[in-house]
């Protein structure tokens, strides 16, 4: 069962028709964080929304050590802890569910959305929080809506938990008051500061009205309506994306807003969509080119000619890797992914290097032989493979932190290389 299975070699956007990116699947042990991983940066999005895991200790333990950043504020997030009564069946679930939701909106009643986000007990998985969730809106309608997803690790995998999130918000975003006229919705958490930036280059375009899903508040998820377009800011959002066609909106094909080739791409789709100029396109992008090129010049040096070696985490791999190889010059000699949605993935497999080895899913022990006998200068991995990897000899850089750093744009481009950088640097001062 978990033989690898090859797949029809995809080509690519080259003058050799052969050419092309091999793709296959590998199915074995894996090495990723579950879900529930994703509220640590969408805590930060929604800024009067709550997710409240409902979990076991083990549940508080990760997503405390992982928002540990948060420990001089208050966050907004916890965990509804099961004890033994709630194990042993003594206790009623609801009951003891309804009682926590009432301390916490009373205790905090700045709550305007609030999450309940399932886990992986046996007994959190008997419970129907979507139910749940239904019977607590109307207790505390209108003042707080309550939603439900799942972050359970049978299920998602670390950024899979944005996507869960993103799309139980779907069914609630209010119908457009002008159905069919076009409007642009950008899909994904974003940093506040790259989502202005962004707007501000949409505005410029002339492009409006632009939305963006989530929104910093819970009473402003943008309306959807048969003329909303969106382009996908993240490459993980399939279920997101899904529930958005389901109500009629229609996906932006394009790269994704890593790097500045890649902003230009992103930021051209929705231009072409809206029939913006080529020549104002142009201009009104040239300046942010120029500050890429400016802040990526002093890391493609140190970067160029590296071999890099991705195993499969966060499902942003092949952007990066599309980046490092086309901007940075450096060598790509696995991407691996947890997941690859061929369909809004086809505009960055084009741009990948012929012959690019593309593995998705993962077998952790032949993975783990390939990159030892590989010996990367870099490897990209989760933090549960960077120590063992560390310890023998390689470069390695988290995965998760990715996530928590703002990289998209063409402001953001230098930090995303240095950030790449910054492990090879760290070994050459080690070494000295």
């Amino acid at each position: 069962m978990n033989a690898h299975a090859p797949l029809t070699r995809l080509d690519g956007a080259c003058a050799d028709p052969a050419a092309g990116v091999t793709i296959r699947q590998e199915r074995g042990q894996r090495a990723v964080f579950c879900g529930l991983t994703g509220i640590v940066w969408l805590h930060r999005k929604i800024q009067d929304a709550f997710f409240l895991v409902v979990g076991s200790r083990t549940c508080a333990h990760l997503i405390q050590s992982a928002a540990g950043v948060m420990i001089f504020a208050e966050p907004r997030f916890a965990t509804a802890i099961m004890d033994e009564r709630d194990l042993a069946g003594i206790a009623d679930m609801n009951d003891e569910l309804d009682a926590v939701v009432a301390r916490l909106i009373d205790r905090r009643p700045d709550i305007r959305l609030l999450f309940l986000v399932g886990s992986c007990p046996s007994e959190v998985i008997k419970l129907d929080l979507g139910r749940a969730a239904q019977r607590l809106s109307r207790s505390f309608a209108p003042s707080v809506r309550v939603l439900s997803y799942s972050g359970s690790g049978i299920e998602t995998t670390f950024t899979q938990g944005e996507d869960a999130c993103l799309a139980s918000l779907v069914p609630e975003m209010p119908v457009s008051a002008a159905d069919a006229e076009p409007s642009l919705l950008v899909v994904g958490a974003l940093a506040d500061v790259v989502e202005d930036q962004f707007a501000r280059i949409f505005a410029a375009l002339g492009i409006a009205p632009v939305r963006f899903l989530p929104a910093r508040k819970a009473g402003e998820m943008p309306p959807l309506g048969q003329g909303t377009r969106y382009l996908l800011a993240q490459p993980f959002l399939t279920d997101t994306a899904r529930a958005l066609e389901e109500r009629g909106a229609t996906r932006l094909a394009a790269p994704f807003p890593l790097g500045s080739e890649g902003t230009t791409a992103w930021l051209w789709a929705a231009a072409e969509s809206f029939g913006v100029s080529r020549a104002r396109f142009e201009s009104v992008v040239a300046p942010g080119q120029a500050r890429a090129a400016t802040a990526l010049a002093p890391y493609r040096q140190r970067l160029a000619d590296k071999r890099v070696f991705f195993f499969p985490d966060s499902q942003l791999e092949i952007p990066l890797a599309r980046f490092l190889s086309r901007e940075m010059g450096a060598e790509l000699i696995e991407v691996g992914t947890p997941y690859l949605h061929r369909g809004h993935l086809a505009d960055e497999l084009a741009l990948l290097p012929a012959g690019t080895q593309i593995v998705e899913g993962q077998s952790l022990d032949d993975q783990m032989d390939r990159c030892r006998e590989a010996k990367p200068d870099l490897t990209v991995c989760g933090l549960g493979l960077a120590n063992p990897l560390e310890a023998e000899g390689l470069a390695t850089k988290w995965s998760i932190e990715l996530l928590f750093t703002p990289i998209q744009g063409y402001d953001q481009a230098g930090d995303l290389a240095e950030l790449f950088a910054r492990p090879l640097l760290r070994r050459t001062r080690l070494e000295v």
